[in-house]
């Protein structure tokens, strides 16, 4: 491993004009020497393009899984989360943003090598490690390197992501990934445009990708904003998509925006927009719908797609009763559900841990 932050990137080619082209997503950023694409940390330096961020960490803690959010991979276990800084996308709704906007380097205080983070969640007991906090897909190297090291301790890997990438970094980044969560932020091309400076298609593309090439076990999250993608006509589109294109039993989660980074003037999303979008979903045929960021019972339910039944009954994240069977069926009627399940849920519950790994 080369020293922290300084480590050659994948995914660029040079170009005609002496610029050097990053491929990792579909800004397609041309690079002079010294210059750093929009992510902020994939930098053009002694004719190549490096990695700023490599082993570099702006923090790591012990989640619920529930918490990425995932409700259908290994409920109720712990995982152990971590981002960097930067984001390829511009999202004026960021509920991040003091982490993916931050150009300050310097708050990356907390080092670790990829066999330090996977040695740390087998020594806390984590069933997984989630990239999370900024989008993956700007440390793709780094979090690939992670996987690997998890991989070799049998801990499984997590993307917490927008999905924008462009096709070869995608496929070698989910051949490392054991599950997703995708954001789909809205379902128009103008509202991806102004709201979020990238485009709506490579996200579908990602989606199907995943359902159709991969293994991965993926969610999708939409954070409902208010009079701009929470429209009943916008909510049913999107959930005529994802039947068509990727099937009833992919888990959907409505979360809920409050005011921050450049939309400080918009109203936090109301409950019942959620619970609307939620209905609207399961009228459309889709069989788990989820609310975040609400206390609403219902919302935070997994119910069986053939008879209905109540089946993992949750309290925010705190996992209140677990009926599946050992093959992760309805005892009552023996349907099939769709996701990553254990015979018993775990027991972290709701508790949220920073730790410290030092680096080597």
């Amino acid at each position: 491993m080369m020293e922290p932050g300084a480590y050659p990137a994948r995914y660029w080619h040079r170009i005609a004009d002496g610029r050097i082209q990053c491929d990792l997503c579909p800004r397609d950023c041309k690079l002079h020497e010294g210059q750093r694409g929009a992510c902020f940390v994939r930098m053009r330096e002694r004719d190549q393009i490096i990695l700023t961020t490599y082993g570099r960490s702006s923090g790591f803690c012990i989640d619920p899984i529930e918490k990425k959010p995932l409700n259908h991979f290994y409920p109720g276990s712990s995982v152990l989360s971590f981002g960097t800084a930067g984001c390829n996308l511009a999202c004026k709704f960021c509920q991040n943003w003091d982490i993916s906007k931050s150009r300050d380097m310097d708050r990356l205080m907390d080092l670790a090598s990829p066999e330090a983070i996977a040695e740390a969640a087998q020594q806390h007991g984590c069933r997984s490690v989630a990239f999370t906090y900024n989008d993956p897909v700007i440390f793709a190297e780094y979090a690939m390197d992670v996987a690997d090291a998890c991989h070799a301790r049998d801990i499984q890997t997590v993307a917490v992501t927008a999905g924008y990438m462009h096709e070869q970094a995608r496929r070698d980044f989910y051949c490392k990934m054991d599950a997703a969560n995708v954001d789909l932020e809205a379902f128009t091309d103008d509202f991806y445009f102004k709201l979020t400076g990238s485009h709506l298609q490579p996200v579908l593309d990602t989606l199907v990708y995943l359902r159709n090439e991969t293994t991965v076990w993926f969610e999708i999250t939409t954070l409902l904003i208010p009079g701009h993608n929470d429209s009943d006509e916008e909510i049913t589109a999107m959930c005529r998509w994802i039947m068509k294109e990727l099937g009833p039993d992919v888990p959907w989660h409505f979360s809920a925006f409050h005011p921050d980074h450049k939309m400080p003037d918009i109203p936090a999303t109301p409950a019942s927009t959620l619970i609307r979008a939620r209905n609207i979903a399961m009228k459309e045929g889709l069989h788990f719908v989820y609310t975040g960021n609400v206390r609403h019972q219902e919302g935070d339910t997994t119910y069986c797609p053939g008879c209905h039944a109540a089946l993992i009954e949750r309290d925010w994240y705190q996992i209140q009763q677990y009926r599946l069977t050992p093959a992760g069926c309805c005892p009552v009627c023996g349907s099939a559900v769709a996701g990553r399940f254990a015979a018993q849920a775990g027991s972290f519950g709701r508790k949220r841990i920073p730790i410290a790994i030092g680096g080597r």
